[in-house]
């Protein structure tokens, strides 16, 4: 109760509760852990499928977002987002912050000038700006590896040392989907297909909000502008957000986080065999569209509590008959930000097809480096796009346009399975290892594998035909069926359970 009460006063004052934002979110913090002691032992990190954030964070947060007035609702959310990101490392919660109040004021700014060149200079001041900082945390390691083995080309360091100091730097958690949020919003501005944010709290809400904050959607501001600053409430949102939280749980808990047992099987073993390497392979593909599912679900879910309508961000991809319409259905937001922000500008389709070609590849591998700072992200990227130029230059040429729906959605998961081994082996050696294994080699003959249950070799099939044949979680929810209720309160109290029961697994998508 002291928490609500304490909480509660801060969220109701006026506006200028912006300037004492850090301190409210290092006290409430501190309020929090003290009120919930047992939930804490859980770990550092607020994950969604954590006790601490299904019986701590989440009750207690939505509590007290109905209890104070509509007007300080923003407030809150901001203060209870920063203690969500907080509650990793407090410390970036500055950058967080830093972020928010540098592009608002680009943003402000934009509005403000009168001369096309200073709106021009405005964003790209923010543009710049984010991405440099973004550069510094994500890729400032990698450069200075980089930089050093040439260096070392050269110059012969020292035992123990090197000639380029490496910079070390922790990966701020979400720092690759916030970043995009707030250059969106300035360069929306700046296009004029968005309104300024109405104050400075309603834009910090809007970069923090915790449903989506660590892993997307990457929600653009004009797409939520007006529920920011009144949206709908009511039962039948937070039932929806329910079911959407129950079936996103559950993907994770039961489906998502059983395959990832399988998958050190290829990818944490020296010498895979044939059998070990298609077990770990086809896992990590079960696993990596049942973990990014989730939380997808699971963020439009949250989202639902607050009165917030989130976009689809992943629309059955495995069922896609091409690897265009692959990108079409796999994380959507991401893939509709680079091509609206990279694509197009870079010129699209509209100079050509070697420019149209040229422009694929730049933005598929600009697209796997967002991923992470390796080598392998770029592989990644560059095979995908690849295969987007590939499909665009043969057009009804490529065996995906003419083949039986059955053998062409095959064939686009052949080569979304082939294109996971890098994402997931992050080195050139190790995707050769496992690939050469895959496709080089002969069947061992045996699919007996120590440490792991005969039966997780057939749970792959069946994973398979649930991505395939099964309706997806938007598709399952237009139905209100009493059959589907039942089933969502089933799935959620069993996924609770589970998670009673088991250490909570991260995201696969927090590493981004």
């Amino acid at each position: 109760m002291r928490l609500i009460l304490w909480i509660a006063s801060q969220a109701v004052t006026t506006p200028s509760a912006t300037d004492t934002l850090f301190g409210i979110v290092a006290g409430s913090q501190r309020c929090v852990q003290s009120c919930v002691p047992s939930f804490v032992a859980v770990g550092r990190k607020m994950i969604f499928t954590t006790q601490l954030f299904l019986f701590g964070f989440l009750p207690l947060t939505f509590l007290v977002y109905v209890a104070v007035p509509a007007r300080s609702r923003n407030a809150w959310l901001a203060i209870s987002s920063y203690v969500f990101y907080g509650w990793w490392r407090p410390e970036y919660c500055a950058l967080l912050a830093a972020m928010t109040v540098f592009n608002y004021w680009c943003g402000a700014r934009i509005v403000r000038s009168e001369k096309p060149e200073a709106k021009k200079f405005f964003v790209s001041l923010s543009v710049i700006g984010s991405l440099s900082l973004l550069g510094f945390f994500k890729y400032g390691g990698m450069l200075t590896v980089w930089t050093n083995t040439v260096a070392e080309l050269f110059v012969s360091p020292s035992a123990g040392n090197t000639v380029i100091p490496i910079i070390e730097v922790l990966l701020p958690i979400g720092i690759s989907f916030y970043t995009f949020q707030a250059i969106s919003y300035t360069v929306d501005l700046y296009r004029g297909r968005a309104s300024e944010a109405q104050n400075l709290i309603s834009f910090a809400a809007y970069i923090a909000m915790f449903p989506q904050l660590i892993a997307g959607p990457i929600v653009r501001y004009e797409w939520i502008a007006d529920e920011l600053r009144e949206r709908r409430h009511g039962a039948d949102k937070v039932l929806l957000g329910l079911r959407f939280l129950a079936l996103g749980l559950a993907k994770k808990v039961l489906l998502a986080d059983t395959f990832a047992l399988a998958v050190p099987l290829a990818f944490n073993t020296q010498a895979p065999s044939f059998e070990e390497a298609w077990t770990g392979v086809l896992s990590y593909t079960l696993q990596i569209y049942f973990d990014f599912s989730a939380y997808s679900d699971m963020a439009v879910g949250l989202g639902l509590f607050f009165g917030f309508s989130f976009p689809q961000n992943f629309d059955s991809p495995y069922k896609s008959r091409s690897i265009t319409e692959f990108w079409r259905r796999w994380h959507m937001t991401l893939s509709s930000w680079l091509r609206d922000y990279l694509y197009i500008p870079l010129g699209g389709n509209r100079k050509g097809a070697i420019r149209t070609y040229v422009n694929l590849m730049i933005v598929m591998v600009l697209g796997g480096l967002w991923h992470g700072a390796s080598i392998a992200f770029v592989l990644w990227g560059a095979w995908h796009g690849a295969l987007l130029a590939v499909e665009r230059a043969s057009r009804n040429l490529h065996p995906s346009r003419w083949l039986p729906p059955v053998a062409a959605i095959g064939l686009t998961q052949l080569l979304v399975i082939v294109g996971w081994v890098p994402f997931r082996a992050e080195s050139w050696t190790g995707t050769t290892r496992i690939l050469n294994v895959m496709f080089l080699t002969l069947p061992s003959g045996s699919w007996a594998f120590t440490g792991l249950s005969p039966w997780m070799v057939w749970l792959i099939p069946f994973g398979f035909l649930l991505c395939w044949f099964l309706p997806n979680t938007w598709e399952l929810l237009e139905r209100g069926d009493n059959v589907g209720y039942m089933r969502d309160f089933l799935l959620l109290a069993v996924s609770i359970a589970v998670v009673l029961a088991n250490q909570a697994s991260p995201f696969l998508y927090f590493q981004f």
